[in-house]
């Protein structure tokens, strides 16, 4: 058993295990000029979570900071709700729901 701290995801600030999906956000999504930029650590239900809720044209314009993810009115309802489950939660996340926004 390691001692080490597990990393902490950058949106919901939970733990991640290292048994846990994870995986590397661009805040600034590669085909939008953040190729080599910033990136973050999340859980992989949080990454999919932001890539099921806005476009790579509004992570680019307008959601490229950490603060302005956890400001959107449906991340932060999620990020609220998924605070409530065991660092290690796994659940499905439906396709893009972009269009009822």
């Amino acid at each position: 058993m390691s001692d080490e701290t597990p990393p902490i995801c950058a949106l919901c600030g939970r733990p991640i295990p290292a048994d846990a999906p994870q995986s590397l956000h661009h805040l600034v999504p590669r085909l939008r000029g953040g190729k080599g930029g910033a990136t973050v650590l999340l859980h992989d239900i949080c990454h999919r979570e932001i890539h099921a809720t806005l476009s790579e044209t509004e992570l680019a314009r307008s959601y490229c900071t950490i603060t302005a993810l956890q400001a959107h009115p449906r991340l932060a309802k999620f990020i609220s709700w998924v605070r409530k489950r065991p660092p290690g939660f796994r659940s499905p996340v439906p396709g893009r729901r972009r269009a009822g926004r």
